[in-house]
């Protein structure tokens, strides 16, 4: 199974420079995801993922373009093809 995941560029020199990484692997969910990259990217996923295993609070994640904290958080499901997008959150005032 074939999963794209898009890089923000502080989370780049993390992944070789790579704007994107992409997996082949088998995953069911955004968190079997971020754990098949931390066997290729660790410092990359603890950019993403905090000491309780949860998304780091300005980090957010999207797939196939809907935000992950609006769905199953790191249980969202994923398939075959799927965009995983990470951004920093961004605030204003």
């Amino acid at each position: 199974m074939e999963l794209t995941i898009a890089l923000p560029s502080a989370l780049q020199p993390y992944a070789g420079g790579s704007t994107e990484v992409v997996l082949d692997a088998r995953c069911a969910t955004v968190g079997e995801v971020l754990g098949a990259l931390a066997g290729r990217h660790a410092g990359l996923v603890d950019r993403v993922i905090d000491e309780r295993g949860e998304v780091r609070r300005h980090v957010n994640i999207f797939v196939d373009g809907d935000n992950i904290r609006f769905l199953e958080g790191l249980s969202t499901a994923v398939r075959e093809g799927s965009t995983i997008d990470i951004f920093p959150a961004v605030s204003g005032g």
